[in-house]
This record gives structure tokens, C-alpha cells and sequence, in this order.
């Protein structure tokens, strides 16, 4: 059977042997005579798989001891509401979530939050058109506000972090990292809360990621659903209610592929190499066009626009008879994305920059 190269912005590419894995043990789990699809959530089986998925993903965060790992449902935005109602008990209301606004998904988090609070918009990208990352010494933070929200990669708009927010005082610092968790390395002690999408670098999608320091993990507002609520959540082992268990299953097979690969620093430097390597044969001539900053362009999604836009249908035709599939951008932006997640095989973007420059040299 042939493959192809998946650039889907997610639900997105996973590797081919956790595929195969998955595939073998279908039928029949470890001699359990069972799909994990049909085990109980509570017996020892699925407690197993579950327990394992957890300690990997610890390690291969290096997640501090005082931090809950939470395995939840509803997606990054299902968070954005989840959040909130989960951190606003911290102060008198009315209270005030400050934001940076880089894109898309952090503009979906801003238009939730407000359901919620009184929010303030401590920086924004807006006006340029989301091309990079306030510089934080920009930023009008409120100084005793109830958190701090970034997105540190928006996947639409090809923006991401190079660095860590600073905080002031006991304000938490919470991260939408959907789309580059598990890519990069990171600090998890300087952040509050990390949450993330799974269908993206981890696994199908119906699963979510959350990271919440033990500290924050009884401030939410008498309105919280129970389902919803991390203390709930965490005091159940994530088994408040049936969780999303093969989901998890495939998580953890990705969690044990990027360990034996050398983990998350490995990870990274296959996707640096990835994204120099894409963006240098967009930046070759003015045929492509990336609008983002290059200090602030995402390792994990690249859009770019051709010059001539009238040829987008023949360009997305000629790339899906090669085997490159899912390049159209996104529908509020337009244009091509390739999502080169860590997932994607560097011969993918080998074989997408040989179209590219082909299609460019036609």
C-alpha cells in the first residue's frame, strides 16, 4: 500500500510505526483477547496503558512533581472555556484575564474568555496583520489579573513564541500549545497551565492535554461543571467519566516512539531542520510569499501564498497527484499551509520543495 504526505493541519499525520503497532494489536491487546476499544476504563488493562501513557509523557516533559497531568476531552477549545471557569475563583470578581492576541486561536480564546470575565488585551498583532509577536516590553499587563493567556503556536497564522513569557507576581501563566507541543523543548515550571489538543502531535483527535500546577488546582468558580473541573479530574486519575481511552492508547504509543527516537531534543532538531528547509525554497524568489516575521515563524505550520493566486487550483491539483495532500490553507486566510509536524518525515518536505520549485519553475 502506498502513503502519502499528509500536511493536514490536524487532525494530522502519525507516525507509520505507531499506525502498524496499533494495527497488530487491534484484535488483541498483549493476550488480553480484547481492542483496547473494548476494555473497560477501570479494569487493570486500560489502568495499565493509561498509567504508562502518563509516565512517558512526564518524561518526556520533564513535568515537575507538583503538576497534575490531566487527560480531558473537548479539544483546545473546549479549554478556552475549561480555563476560565476553572482560574477565575483565584480572585474578587469582577476579575480580569489578560491576553496577547497573535492570530486566530488566541482571538477564539479572547472572544470565550469574555463569557466569562473582563478581559484585557495586553498586546496584539492585529494591525500588522499577525506576522510575529508583540515584544513583551510592549505588553500592558494588568497587575493582579487572574492569568495570562498565549498561544504559543497559532497554527492559522503560522506564528510561534520563541520564548517564554514573564509573568509578574502570582499571575499564572497559561499556554494554548495544541499545535507544537512535544516539538521543542520547553520549561514547564515557568507556566501555570499548559493544555493542548492531541490530534495534532499526539494522537487522534478527541483528546486533550492539560498540565496544571497543583496550586491551581482549587480556584474554580461554584459554576464549573464537575466533568470540567481539574480538582475533580485530578482527584479521579482522569477517569472522572470514560475517558477518550483509545485515544490515549495511540498517545501513548507516540509518547514510546519519541522516546525511543531520543525524545523531545531530537524532536526538535529534525523539525528545525525541517522548517529551514521549507521556508529557504519559499524565500528563494518572489513566486511563494510567507508573511511571518522570520524570528516568529512556526516550526509546525508554514503557510504561504503563491504570487499569482489565480494558479492556487492548479498548484493543489499538481500536489495531490504527486502525493502531497492537505495543503490548502486555511478558509479564513486563504492561500497553501504545509503542517510538518514531528510526524512528518523530512523526505516530505524533501519531496513538497522539489514540487515547489518545479511548479514555480513551470
Amino acid at each position: 500500500m502506498s502513503r502519502i504526505f499528509n500536511f493536514s493541519a490536524g487532525p494530522a499525520v502519525l507516525p507509520r510505526e505507531v499506525l502498524q503497532q496499533a494495527a497488530d494489536e487491534m484484535l488483541d491487546w498483549h493476550g488480553s483477547g480484547m481492542s483496547v476499544m473494548e476494555m473497560s476504563h477501570r479494569g487493570p488493562e486500560f489502568i495499565a496503558i493509561h498509567r504508562q501513557a502518563e509516565a512517558d509523557l512526564r518524561e518526556l516533559l520533564d513535568v515537575p512533581a507538583n503538576y497534575k497531568v490531566l487527560f480531558m476531552q473537548g479539544g483546545g477549545l473546549g479549554q478556552n472555556a475549561i480555563v476560565p471557569l476553572n482560574l477565575l475563583g483565584r480572585k474578587p470578581r469582577p476579575a480580569t484575564i489578560d491576553f496577547v492576541h497573535t492570530g486566530s486561536w488566541s482571538g477564539k480564546s479572547i472572544k470565550e474568555a469574555r463569557r466569562y470575565a473582563n478581559v484585557n488585551v495586553a498586546a496584539s498583532g492585529e494591525a500588522g496583520g499577525f506576522t510575529g509577536v508583540p515584544p513583551q516590553d510592549t505588553w500592558k499587563l494588568t497587575p493582579d489579573a487572574a492569568y495570562l493567556h498565549v498561544c504559543t503556536n497559532e497554527t492559522i497564522d503560522g506564528v510561534e513564541f520563541d520564548f517564554a513569557p514573564t509573568v509578574q507576581g502570582d499571575v499564572p501563566l497559561v499556554a494554548d500549545m495544541s499545535s507544537h507541543i512535544l516539538s521543542r523543548r520547553i520549561d514547564v515550571a515557568q507556566y501555570g497551565v499548559i493544555f493542548a489538543g492531541a490530534q495534532k502531535n499526539i494522537g487522534p483527535a478527541g483528546l486533550t492535554l492539560a498540565l496544571v500546577r497543583d496550586d491551581l488546582l482549587d480556584s474554580a468558580l461554584p459554576i464549573c461543571p464537575g466533568v470540567f473541573n481539574w480538582r475533580a479530574v485530578a482527584d479521579a486519575d482522569s477517569m472522572l467519566n470514560t475517558p477518550p481511552t483509545y485515544a490515549i492508547y495511540i498517545a501513548g504509543l507516540v509518547f514510546a516512539h519519541l522516546k525511543k527516537l531520543g525524545g523531545v531534543a531530537e524532536m526538535e532538531r529534525r523539525n528545525i531542520e525541517k522548517a529551514r528547509l521549507l521556508y529557504a525554497a519559499l524565500d528563494a524568489d518572489d513566486f511563494y510569499r510567507n508573511r511571518v516575521a522570520p524570528a516568529y515563524r512556526s516550526r509546525m505550520n508554514v503557510p504561504f501564498y503563491l504570487r499569482d493566486e489565480s494558479l492556487n487550483d492548479q498548484f493543489l491539483a499538481g500536489a495531490k497527484a504527486r502525493g502531497l495532500l492537505q495543503l490548502k490553507g486555511h478558509k479564513s486566510v486563504g492561500g497553501m499551509r504545509a503542517s510538518i509536524y514531528n510526524a512528518m518525515p523530512i523526505e516530505g518536505v524533501h519531496a513538497l520543495v522539489d514540487y515547489l520549485n518545479e511548479f514555480a519553475g513551470r
